[in-house]
């Protein structure tokens, strides 16, 4: 369906579009009028009155239960935000409807179109519509010749108003994101000169047309070439010239001063000047229809040239956005002057081939042009609009509601129960550690520890210089060392003696080979621990497979290590976890802290559980830390029903699948790879790539975490997407990117509401331990995903307050957290010691 308004009289189209081979468009239609008081009364009579006329054409083709999409030719200046909403600047036209101007007509269309089966209590509409795009006449024209011609990218009007589009190069578009393709330009022409730069060749005649206008000041270009205006000049010069007695004797009628009944219809030329006059209540002489002939000729003439100059800037702009030496081009026009006037058409060509003789322009008159144009732009829309909606049913199993987040919430909290619980600890999946750290730092500790943070292909040794008293504060040196993957999974002696040989060259590094320090072991892999200075390693996550460790206390295997060395002696203070680490180093800054969390390459988190509730260790008094080991959350199947297919696949190509299955929905490692999976099914489906998968698409592990933060990046253009994608040895479209992007999007969102849920049950565990209405607690947080992504600690933060409002939340940020952390308690440690034996 098409709907096409832009005049006194409008038209309602049922267009079918073929493609069996033949292109082929059969239309049919119908005219309807709009009465004058319509056209300056409420915007609500004028739609309602659309609705009224589209309903009676429905019903004379018997399509009324159909429910087809529409495109809405609206030949009015408007403000487009998107292809189905159009927000009106200004009627133009003597269209003066009150309640429209500053609103999307779309929605105004679709309110009439409602309203209209209101009956007592039912408010259905007796048909339906799918309001699809709404389109200027001059783009509908345009669209209609660029069916039948490919070089058609111009489209231009001359009727009872008069404005021009074009296709301009995206990066020139500053309005609209994106540098790739090309978009349709409404460029509202009627408006040029609106800032005075016509002045100086305007007339008084253009004065006077303009202050008796309904829109004084606006529109000055469209009032010296439209055909609203053409016929008001002539007169305006017919009286000027018959009040200085050059015609008609000096003569004047009540005819020929009321504005409007010199009409641009009026044909002027063999003859038929002298009826046209004896109409006007004149006698005129041979001499004055010769005289007003030509006058018409003169005002028809400039309006052709002053059309055909701006059209020459169009096209020449076209001409130098293409680097090409000579253009081929074609517009498509429309409207009645420049269809019906004897002579505009053969002016405007001339005009435009003397102004551009490097080009070869082509004029292609639009039949029917602003109706199958809406169709056309409709048609292409509704193929997108049907791969949106594909997509968009695709990423509705990713997007979790308020009421899904709390049933997250709910079930991480029966798991923790289970986890603390002695006769539950078996079969729990998130196990609840004890860490055996029950003191965070108070601001006494002093002296200086060895810190180990191993957790990932990368280990860091530091030396932590700690100081209390007026030069309260934490000094570090480090240096880091990697870990070849041969030694990764190799046999767990090679790994220790390599970690020796690196703490070895270290202490050689800052002088200090002879001292015996205390050390601090930041050991981020999942341990059971019965004291603060032993770990048994349960098992080995992030790519990490050494034998003989996996049940074995990580401590031993690396005092045994150190003794194979024969080289010094190390005192083993404590093992912790990073997450335990990252707690301690932002509780040295902030007494609230109680909380760590990490979500960079794995994800976990830890609190401060009272010692009642942790019944794998014996006493009730104080707290303890508990390492939670939650990346194992949902290996029980209690998340099944919010797991995608996506999931499934990430999870059954990993290293270890049906395990951490938590941790592969919200941690660095795994998004991008549930992201890659995504695509490779959009495109497939041939909503991506223009259905193409590449090689590179198929390749595991492409697609790196780090793409989803910079894709996602506020301030990234498309084009630069679109170079990442490249770099990915993906060939992408403007569009492409925009998808990419949003796929990116929902998938680092899920990962954020996620983990804020998750988060929400841990605050919220501490509040009821401790009888609370409202608790203050801060989180100590680190990792690469929380650190570098734009948006996804802004959305963790808004998940924890909407579920958990009766807690309010802050998160610092740890700096160094895990070596920093390991030394704090190991310093934390030394202090309760000394104190012990004193």
């Amino acid at each position: 369906m098409a709907l096409d308004l832009g005049g006194t009289n409008f038209r309602v189209l049922r267009v079918k579009v073929s493609d069996n081979g033949l292109q082929k468009v059969e239309m049919e239609n119908q005219i309807y009028a709009i009465p004058e008081e319509l056209m300056r009364g409420s915007g609500m009579q004028l739609f309602d009155h659309i609705a009224e006329c589209l309903a009676n054409f429905m019903e004379k083709l018997k399509i009324k239960d159909k429910k087809l999409p529409l495109g809405f030719t609206f030949s009015f200046p408007c403000h487009q935000t998107k292809l189905d909403e159009s927000i009106l600047v200004t009627w133009t036209k003597g269209f003066k409807c009150s309640s429209v101007e500053g609103k999307d007509v779309v929605s105004l269309l679709r309110k009439s179109i409602k309203k209209r089966g209101v009956r007592g209590w039912t408010f259905r509409s007796d048909f339906d519509i799918d309001i699809v795009a709404v389109v200027n006449d001059t783009v509908g024209t345009m669209m209609t010749c660029g069916y039948d011609d490919h070089n058609c990218e111009v489209g231009l009007i001359v009727g009872t108003g008069t404005n021009a589009c074009y296709m301009e190069e995206m990066r020139h578009i500053d309005l609209v994101e994106g540098d790739e393709g090309r978009m349709c330009i409404n460029m509202e022409w009627g408006a040029f000169g609106d800032d005075g730069v016509l002045n100086d060749i305007r007339t008084e005649f253009d004065h006077e047309i303009d202050m008796g206008s309904l829109n004084p000041g606006k529109q000055l270009f469209e009032k010296m070439i439209s055909g609203m205006y053409m016929g008001e000049l002539v007169r305006l010069i017919l009286v000027k010239m018959a009040k200085e007695g050059l015609l008609f004797g000096g003569k004047l009628t009540p005819d020929l001063l009321t504005t409007g009944h010199f009409e641009t219809r009026f044909d002027t030329s063999d003859g038929k000047t002298h009826e046209i006059l004896t109409k006007l209540g004149l006698e005129p002489s041979h001499e004055d229809c010769i005289a007003t002939h030509r006058i018409c000729q003169i005002v028809s003439t400039r309006s052709a040239n002053l059309c055909g100059a701006t059209l020459a800037a169009v096209l020449r702009r076209i001409k130098e956005n293409k680097g090409v030496d000579r253009l081929r081009s074609t517009v498509g026009v429309d409207g009645s002057v420049y269809k019906k006037h004897p002579h505009f058409a053969r002016r405007l060509h001339k005009t435009v081939r003397k102004l551009l003789p490097d080009c070869e322009i082509r004029f292609v008159r639009s039949e029917d042009g602003s109706g199958k144009g809406a169709a056309m732009v409709t048609a292409v829309a509704y193929r997108l609009a049907a791969q949106h909606k594909a997509r968009q049913k695709i990423l509705e199993a990713l997007k979790l509601s308020h009421d899904q987040l709390l049933e997250v919430k709910q079930r991480m909290r029966i798991e923790m129960e289970k986890g603390l619980g002695k006769e539950t600890h078996e079969e729990a999946t998130v196990k609840m550690l004890p860490t055996y750290v029950c003191s965070t730092p108070d601001g006494t500790e002093k002296g200086d520890f060895l810190a180990l943070d191993l957790g990932g292909t990368n280990f860091r040794v530091l030396l932590v210089r700690v100081r209390n008293g007026m030069r309260r504060g934490v000094e570090m040196h480090n240096k880091i060392y990697s870990i070849p993957v041969e030694i990764m999974q190799g046999t767990g002696e090679e790994l220790f003696d390599h970690i020796v040989h690196c703490i070895s060259d270290f202490l050689e590094y800052m002088g200090m080979k002879g001292v015996s320090l205390p050390l601090g072991f930041t050991f981020s892999f999942p341990c059971q621990q019965t004291n603060l200075d032993e770990g048994i390693l349960l098992k080995w996550t992030k790519g990490f497979k050494a034998t003989g460790c996996e049940g074995e206390d990580v401590v031993n295997l690396l005092k045994e290590a150190i003794h194979r060395r024969e080289e010094f002696d190390l005192d083993v203070v404590a093992v912790v976890n990073d997450t335990v680490g990252t707690m301690m180093a932002c509780g040295y800054e902030d007494p609230y802290c109680e909380v760590g969390l990490i979500v960079g390459t794995g994800s976990n988190a830890c609190y401060m559980e009272e010692m009642r509730n942790v019944e794998l260790v014996e006493g009730e008094e104080g707290r303890m830390c508990v390492n939670m080991e939650w990346g194992a959350f949902g290996d029980n199947g209690c998340l099944d029903d919010i797991r995608t297919e996506f999931d499934l696949a990430v999870d059954e190509l990993s290293l270890n699948p049906g395990k951490q299955r938590f941790e592969k929905m919200i941690s660095g490692m795994y998004l991008g790879e549930i992201v890659r999976n995504i695509l490779m099914d959009f495109t497939k489906r041939g909503l991506l790539f223009r259905g193409r998968i590449s090689e590179r698409l198929k390749t595991r592990g492409i697609f790196e975490t780090k793409f989803l933060s910079q894709i996602e990046s506020d301030c990234l253009a498309l084009l630069q997407v679109r170079s990442i994608l490249q770099h990915l040895g993906l060939e992408s479209t403007c569009d492409d990117s925009i998808i990419v992007k949003e796929v990116c999007a929902v998938v680092a969102r899920r990962a954020a509401q996620l983990c804020g849920a998750g988060m929400a049950a841990v605050v919220d565990k501490i509040r009821e331990n401790r009888g609370l209405d409202f608790l203050k607690v801060t989180v100590g947080v680190d990792g690469t995903l929380y650190k570098l992504h734009p948006h996804f600690s802004t959305i963790m933060h808004e998940t924890v307050k909407q579920l958990s409002p009766k807690c309010e939340v802050t998160f610092l940020q740890s700096e160094d957290g895990s070596g920093k952390g390991a030394a704090l308690i190991t310093a934390v440690a030394c202090r309760i010691r000394e104190a012990g034996q004193r």
